[in-house]
């Protein structure tokens, strides 16, 4: 199914002429010079093809005959190679005079009897070169193991771009040509249904994050006990050399490394990509940025006009409102397909596969958004799903900071399955967070609202009628649930602590008390609520109305505490704990905003009045 449809898109795309999809037998790769050469063979310019717009020069992408997959043997490219093959010299190679020879040998016998001129000029060029000259101009040691083409002087194009270049690569590439480099046999494919000769080894898929750099497979049989019925290699799976093209590269399209590319993102150690089954290019477009904006909310690739246009498309989807309401070409029933790459060694593994329409879609990142809502909202653009992982990691510094490597991958790839799917969060997300909160002491917003999500979810899809199990989205005066009153209460003491030593305070009861008073009360809150008075007694002095609305505050939530602090707290009231934390905190800060306003406008009055 998977290899089905990446074939399919890539005949989509191929028909509509997609900038930057090769056809059969080419592929996009690298390159760094190209090499002039006169009709006689001999190099008289060396050009480079580096693109300088950057902060540092990189390699151009440029459609060449596609590379063979090389691990440990010697194997040569057609008309384009590392310098170690085409010259003969290398940094780092230890065996460039095999290599070399081999790029020499098979262009002898793949361009014999060719009377095409540049043809010619690279056969007399390779007669005559010597790996010494690459001392002399207008060769420089910056080429060294980059990838080289040709052309001929005089001429735009480039060798392999040449007419009679193209045809040699299709003989290369016709069926007696592959029987006899890799002894292929006709088959069935499992990707077209039709016979065809089947791929001995499948393109390397390049791109996903943490994989090998010569790139990766999906499809690979290796060694003695993946094989059956005495086949090997890619008989045991038959794919034909076009399906096996074709599915890899609009994969290697789609995992492109481009600042345009918004079909690909990370979410922990897994490259997703998704796209759109639609023939026409506009709708295509429209439906995959939809789908990207959605994904990925809280990108900085552009601030302005395109943070406005989140922000708008959020609220369309949030109201549940037509999306043609948002864009004329999105259809909800055009069909999605989302793929999550992980690395495995040289295979890649298969984090989720999801295929289905764009409005299931939406409707599932609807319901996700609202199981994340808290009020007041800990953020101005809902969080992409990679800024969900992260609250999973440590915090450290100052401010509080985490770093993607400490993400658990696993957790990452449910976390995402769960989004997509609309099924439960993964129960490891509430404890990892709540762990997290305890031993870091950073209860933002962010970890809040997932810990919220996750009780929410379960509760809805467990058919719960409970009222009072349910998590409220802003602050619950009237819950009476212990985990989210001693959030609150726990949230009131620090407050006091706050408001009492001011600038002085060196730690707070939060960076100190936080696990244990938010995992077993009982040992904990005693302690701090007498610790609480003598901060009181400094508050009556200098604030007294700041002093008794504290006072109410706590008397408020020990009323509706049963008669004793609660011994320990399970995972799910934790997580409610750190919810009524944030939410008596957050109230306590625009209380304290108000008092700042009010306070600010009767100064103003005091200097109008006598002003006049």
């Amino acid at each position: 199914m998977i290899l089905e449809a990446l074939a399919h898109q890539y005949q989509r795309l191929i028909e509509r002429d997609e900038p930057g999809l090769s056809p059969y037998g080419y592929s996009p790769e690298k390159i760094s010079y190209a090499i002039v050469l006169t009709a006689d063979g001999d190099p008289v310019d060396v050009q480079s093809l580096l693109d300088t717009s950057g902060k540092k020069p990189v390699p151009q992408s440029m459609s060449v005959p596609q590379p063979e997959k090389r691990t440990s043997g010697i194997k040569s490219n057609f008309l384009w190679d590392k310098t170690s093959y085409v010259l003969g010299v290398s940094a780092s190679s230890k065996r460039t005079a095999e290599e070399h020879e081999a790029f020499k040998a098979f262009h002898a016998q793949a361009l014999a009897g060719d009377t095409d001129p540049g043809l010619m000029a690279l056969l007399k060029f390779l007669s005559k070169w010597t790996p010494e000259r690459f001392a002399s101009a207008p060769f420089t040691a910056d080429m060294l193991d980059t990838n080289v083409i040709f052309k001929l002087d005089g001429e735009r194009q480039y060798l392999h771009q040449r007419p009679a270049a193209q045809t040699v690569r299709a003989r290369l590439l016709g069926p007696a040509a592959e029987a006899s480099a890799s002894a292929s046999s006709t088959q069935r494919c499992l990707v077209s249904g039709e016979l065809a000769d089947v791929a001995r080894l499948h393109p390397a898929i390049k791109g996903v994050n943490g994989a090998q750099s010569s790139g990766a497979s999906i499809v690979s049989f290796n060694l003695e006990a993946f094989n059956s019925y005495g086949k090997s290699q890619g008989d045991n799976a038959p794919v034909s050399e076009q399906a096996a093209f074709a599915y890899t590269t609009v994969l290697n399209h789609l995992l492109r490394r481009d600042p345009h590319n918004r079909q690909r993102l990370s979410v922990g150690d897994a490259s997703v990509v998704f796209w759109a089954e639609a023939q026409d290019p506009e709708q295509a477009q429209s439906n995959e940025d939809l789908l990207a904006m959605l994904l990925n909310p809280d990108s900085k690739s552009d601030e302005g006009q395109e943070a406005e246009k989140i922000r708008h498309a959020m609220e369309i989807v949030a109201k549940g409102c037509p999306l043609a309401e948002l864009d004329p070409k999105l259809d909800e029933g055009t069909r999605m397909f989302v793929l999550g790459l992980a690395p495995n060694a040289s295979r890649l593994s298969i984090r989720y596969w999801l295929c289905d329409t764009l409005g299931d879609l939406v409707q599932r990142l609807r319901q996700h958004a609202q199981d994340l809502n808290l009020e007041p909202s800990p953020w101005k653009t809902a969080p992409s799903v990679w800024r969900l992982t992260l609250a999973t990691a440590p915090s450290r510094g100052d401010p509080p900071k985490a770093k993607a490597d400490d993400v658990p991958p696993l957790l990452a790839g449910e976390l995402m399955r769960a989004i997509l799917t609309g099924g439960r969060y993964p129960q490891s997300l509430l404890t990892n967070v709540v762990m997290r909160m305890r031993s870091d002491g950073d209860i933002s917003g962010v970890r809040a609202a997932l810990c919220k999500a996750v009780l929410n979810r379960d509760l809805r899809l467990s058919h719960s009628n409970v009222p009072d199990k349910e998590v409220p989205v802003s602050l619950d005066v009237h819950s009476t649930n212990s985990g989210y009153l001693l959030g609150r209460l726990f949230a009131v003491l620090e407050g006091a602590q706050r408001l009492a030593l001011g600038s002085q305070v060196n730690a707070t009861i939060r960076d100190r008390y936080y696990g244990s008073a938010s995992a077993t009360p009982a040992l904990v809150f005693p302690f701090l609520l007498r610790n609480t008075q003598n901060h009181m007694s400094r508050i009556r002095k200098d604030k007294p109305g700041a002093a008794i609305n504290i006072e109410r505050d706590i008397q408020e939530v020990i009323d509706k505490l049963p008669g004793e602090f609660p011994k320990h707290l399970g995972m799910q009231d934790q997580g409610r704990f750190a919810i009524g934390y944030y939410h008596q905190a957050q109230a306590r800060f625009q209380r304290a905003d108000k008092a700042d306003a009010t306070s600010n406008g009767s100064n103003d009055t005091h200097k109008q009045g006598g002003a006049q």
